[in-house]
């Protein structure tokens, strides 16, 4: 008896000590210096977006024909385009088209989806198949096949590319939802606020969404690096953002014509879309790992 009261108490005393859930969040969070990058990646990839009329040298619509395709210089550090617009001034300012795209569109498709999934997993039964079956129909298509279908239906232009990316990234955060809302409603406080008389809506607005929402916020930063990269690609098809408005794929399909003899009026704004979607990405598996509920309470 004696023997296992010790035992016990030893195993007690190697237990993890606890720690505070934002005291964790950091250190997990900022543990990896590839997440670290991507976090200034992002706030100067902010900062440029907002103060986009300050930091541009030119004004990024303004042609200057007697001054087209010129090689960097100090008048114009990337050059100019066919049309003689200074090619830093419209990568500036197409930061702002791509970040305003990531977050709406990515906005959209979080509401949109986590409404339908939250309805969808709670009530079950025919709100379930109709719902799932109707996202599974979407998830049929590939998610740029999808964006680009409907922005053929519905027309190019800033607010058609947003809401045809946000319908075509709507299935995913619903599917993850109604997996999350499935599993958490089987759960004993559920139960018991059930069992106090509390109304379906309090249920779900009060317990069962905030709930679900780690796996969510990490999928809307991975999702914010694809959002832009599909607006990207959908404006190298022509059928995007239409021109003039400076859009970094716009800035590829217009330079790629010109890449022996002016190669940094394509690569520059590919640059920019690669290190934006990569820093997403590492910043969302970064949260990813800080929000690992295994990981709670324990250094």
């Amino acid at each position: 008896m004696a023997g296992s009261g010790e035992s016990s108490i030893a195993g007690i005393s190697e237990m993890p000590p606890r720690v505070s859930e934002l005291r964790r969040f950091i250190r997990v969070f900022f543990g990896r210096k590839i997440v670290v990058f991507g976090m200034v990646v992002i706030v100067l990839f902010m900062l440029t977006a907002g103060l986009a009329p300050w930091l541009a040298p030119y004004d990024p619509l303004k042609p200057n024909l007697r001054d087209t395709l010129a090689n960097p210089s100090r008048t114009h550090l990337l050059g100019t385009d066919n049309f003689g617009r200074d090619t830093m001034s419209r990568l500036i300012y197409g930061s702002r088209i791509s970040l305003m795209v990531g977050v709406i569109a990515v906005g959209i498709a979080a509401v949109a989806g986590m409404f339908l999934g939250l309805i969808a997993g709670y009530f079950g039964g025919w709100c379930y198949t109709v719902i799932m079956r109707f996202m599974d129909a979407l998830m049929a298509f590939p998610m740029i096949l999808l964006a680009l279908l409907i922005t053929a239906l519905l027309g190019g232009g800033l607010v058609n590319v947003m809401v045809a990316l946000g319908i075509a990234l709507m299935p995913g955060y619903a599917r993850i939802m109604c997996g999350q809302v499935l599993s958490i409603k089987e759960n004993d406080y559920i139960v018991a606020a059930h069992a106090i008389g509390a109304d379906s809506v309090r249920i779900m607005l009060r317990h069962v969404l905030p709930n679900s929402l780690p796996p969510i916020i990490v999928m809307v930063t991975m999702m914010m690096g694809t959002t832009i990269l599909a607006e990207a690609g959908l404006s190298y098809l022509g059928i995007g953002i239409e021109l003039p408005t400076a859009t970094w794929g716009g800035m590829i399909n217009e330079g790629y014509q010109y890449l022996l003899s002016n190669p940094i009026l394509s690569f520059a704004p590919g640059v920019a879309i690669m290190l934006v979607v990569f820093s997403f990405n590492m910043v969302g598996d970064g949260l990813r790992d800080a929000l690992d509920p295994r990981l709670r309470g324990i250094l």
